[in-house]
């Protein structure tokens, strides 16, 4: 079985920090594109960050950026989402996934991801 968990959600302060992290276990995941989205009640699952496997870039979504870090860790802890200066909006579910290495576009979008995990709550209070 493949599986992605996240960790490091909870409640902190606005203007404060969080440091997501997603653990693997099945395969290794050195090799795939790996993305953050976040999820609020009635709401699709937005598109946070991203970090391609072959280059190394990275891409934000526009509410986060210069605010959010995006990084490898390794095979078995594939991405990690640094939070800083937080905002009560970024309150929502972050989710952690993984796209498989034939895909190279459509990458902001949660259709295009293999594998997901269960997600972490992340709440900024104000």
């Amino acid at each position: 079985q493949v599986q992605l968990v996240e960790s490091g959600g909870g409640l902190v302060q606005a203007g404060g920090s969080l440091r997501l992290s997603c653990a693997a276990s099945g395969r290794t995941f050195s090799s795939y594109s790996m993305g953050w989205f976040r999820q609020t009640p009635g709401k699709e699952r937005e598109f946070v960050a991203r970090i391609s496997w072959s280059s190394g870039s990275t891409d934000y979504a526009d509410s986060v950026k210069g605010r959010f870090t995006i990084s490898r860790e390794n095979a078995n802890n594939p991405v990690i989402l640094q939070m800083n200066s937080l905002k009560p909006d970024d309150t929502a579910v972050y989710f952690c996934a993984a796209a498989a290495p034939r895909k190279a576009y459509g990458l902001r979008s949660a259709a295009t991801y293999d594998y997901w995990g269960r997600g972490t709550q992340v709440t900024v209070s104000s």
